[in-house]
């Protein structure tokens, strides 16, 4: 684990809030000058604290009306079973997150498709035939409550 003064904490703020933030904007909002700022902020990069930069899109406007988390089960729990289910999974873009979990179901998944044609599909076509496939159960979100990709930047202090 990397420690991180305050300044760090600020600088990591205010890149999870805006990450196109102009260097001298947030050298600015952090009360550093530019060049210490950047020095910073690739210090952070090289440590892999920041692991890259994105655009979050709107899922409503790209058509992406359902939200679906799926629980896999599969009929095996060994490296190589696990491994080929993983390969097959990452290769879908409608495939958002894939959690290997503890208890009833093996994998969590949750996947943006259009329509329930588009899941029946996904379904039907890529998820089924994968031989390691055991169980496949399907809940579907109603309302996002909160989404937030902003991770919690507490001080060694606040644990």
């Amino acid at each position: 684990m990397i420690d991180l003064d305050e300044i760090d904490r600020r600088i990591l703020a205010e890149l999870q809030a805006d990450a196109s933030i102009s260097n001298v904007e947030l050298a600015r909002r952090v009360h550093l000058s530019p060049s210490p700022c950047l020095t910073r902020v690739k210090a952070l990069e090289a440590a892999g604290l920041i692991r890259q930069y994105v655009a979050l899109l709107d899922p409503q406007q790209l058509g992406l009306h359902l939200n679906v988390f799926i629980s896999i089960s599969l009929k095996q729990q060994n490296r190589k079973a696990l491994q080929v289910f993983e390969d097959a999974i990452c290769a879908r873009e409608e495939v958002m997150e894939c959690y290997l979990m503890t208890g009833d179901a093996d994998y969590l998944l949750r996947v943006a498709v259009p329509d329930i044609q588009a899941l029946e599909s996904f379904i039907l076509e890529q998820l089924s035939p994968i031989a390691q496939v055991e169980k496949i159960r399907s809940s579907f979100a109603l309302k996002q409550v909160r989404y937030k990709t902003a991770l919690p930047l507490r001080s060694a202090g606040e644990r």
